[in-house]
This record gives structure tokens, C-alpha cells and sequence, in this order.
């Protein structure tokens, strides 16, 4: 295959590839905690295929390679509920939670109490607090939950005699390097290997509101138009390669009458 029609098909394969970043994000534009990905990519320049034997010296070819892909972890918007078990993060600290796959931690605070009477997320992740999951009692009632995070209820079957009990305290955490942060879900994150969750002492939680996705629906919809647009051009130009190459080899077939 000729060096042109690589790099256009390098180019349609990267393009692809932002494609299908953007649509993800369009599709969680109201997935409360989800966070946006973005693309890195990089040149690669042709280890061969190079001649300085042409009146202009000939240059290796250069495509382009999907390197990464990056998660802004910048935050948004804040949205009332009222929901007492709905809580939002001031801050960069995230929730630890309980998954089959190990601990995981998120920034989707739309949370529920299962049968089982545990703190969950609409995942059905077991919320962890400093010690260990938050579990309530039958009778509670009137869950307070304040900026440290201490989860409160009132428990007792007659309201004038009813105590106030904690039930736990939210585990917020921070990371040193939260980029290297890798998404294991619509909204959960994965610690690599060499990055430890911390406390984060300035992390505050805001009771009766989440935190929305952080998706610019008119950007995304604006980059998908323009990668579209884009990757047809490219077309188009290999197109107009195929057909003069065609052109090209039909003539120089001609047998001269």
C-alpha cells in the first residue's frame, strides 16, 4: 500500500477512535459524577521507506497514533435534591466504595439504603466509612449527614424520646497524582499500582445535592460535528489518490494504435 493511503488510513483510525471518546461523553451528559475523557495523540514518524536519490530529498512518512486517552476530573455543577442520602464533595477528594473488583472511589454521590439496610451507590457499591461500611437500623430515621461527613439518625419508635446515633463517617480521600487515576465504570476509578488513596482533611460534604457530569453537551456536539467532517475529507481526499492512481495505470495500459 502506498505511503499516502497509510497515512490517511492512520488519520481515519485516529479520528475513529476521538469518535467514539465524544459519543461515551454525549452519552453520560446526565450521568451524575461522570467525568469527561479526552484524547492525547502523538506523531510517528516512518522508521523506513526514505531516499535522498530525488532532485528534493524524500522525507519518511509521518502518521498519527492514539497515544492515551485523558479524564477531566474538574468539577460540576452542583444540583439540589433535598434527598437526605444524596451528598456532593467540596473539594478534589473522592468516595472510597466496596465493588466485586476491589476499592474503588467516585465523585457520584446519589446514594441508597439496600435491603440489607447498607449504604449504597445506585450501583449497589457498598459505601465505606472510616470503619468499614455504614449500615443502618430498622428504626432510624432522619439521616443527617454534616460537612465532615459523620452520618446521623434519629432512632427510637416514639419521636419525643427519640436519641440521636452516628452510624459512621464518610471516607473521603485524595490522590498525589489523581490523573493517573484509571476509570473502572461509568464513574468509579481505579488506583494503579504506587498510588495510594490519602486522607483529604479539606474535602467538606454538601448534603441534598450531587454533583452532575461535567460534559459540555454544545462542545462535545461541536467536536463530533468537526470530527466528522474531518474524517469524510479524509475519505474524499484518499478517494481522489485511489481514482487518479487509477486513472494513471489505465493510461499507461493504452497500447498506441
Amino acid at each position: 500500500m502506498e505511503n499516502n493511503f497509510l497515512i490517511g488510513l492512520s488519520r481515519q483510525i485516529a479520528l475513529q477512535r476521538e469518535l467514539d471518546v465524544i459519543a461515551n461523553n454525549i452519552a453520560n451528559v446526565n450521568t451524575v459524577g461522570y467525568k469527561a475523557d479526552g484524547n492525547v495523540f502523538e506523531e510517528f514518524i516512518g522508521p523506513v521507506a526514505r531516499s535522498d536519490e530525488f532532485a528534493r530529498p524524500d522525507r519518511r512518512p509521518s502518521f498519527v497514533i492514539d497515544r492515551a486517552t485523558w479524564h477531566d476530573l474538574s468539577t460540576g455543577a452542583v444540583q439540589q435534591t433535598g434527598n437526605p442520602l444524596d451528598v456532593t464533595i467540596d473539594g478534589k477528594a473522592f468516595l472510597a466504595v466496596q465493588t466485586p473488583q476491589g476499592e474503588r472511589y467516585t465523585r457520584n454521590g446519589s446514594l441508597q439504603i439496600n435491603t440489607r439496610g447498607e449504604l449504597v451507590t445506585g450501583e449497589g457499591h457498598l459505601v465505606l466509612g472510616d470503619n468499614g461500611p455504614i449500615t443502618f437500623q430498622p428504626g432510624d430515621r432522619e439521616i443527617s449527614i454534616n460537612r465532615e461527613g459523620t452520618v446521623s439518625v434519629r432512632e427510637g419508635a416514639n419521636p419525643a424520646n427519640a436519641i440521636e446515633s452516628q452510624r459512621g463517617k464518610l471516607r473521603l480521600v485524595g490522590f498525589a497524582q489523581p490523573e493517573r487515576l484509571r476509570k473502572d465504570g461509568a464513574t468509579t476509578f481505579a488506583a494503579p499500582a504506587g498510588l495510594a488513596p490519602q486522607p483529604e482533611p479539606t474535602a467538606s460534604v454538601i448534603q441534598g445535592a450531587i454533583e452532575k457530569s461535567n460534559v459540555r453537551a454544545v462542545v462535545e456536539m461541536t467536536r463530533m460535528i468537526e470530527v466528522t467532517r474531518t474524517y469524510t475529507n479524509v475519505a474524499s481526499l484518499m478517494q481522489q489518490q485511489g481514482d487518479l492512481r487509477r486513472t494513471a495505470i489505465e493510461r499507461l495500459a493504452e497500447v498506441p494504435a
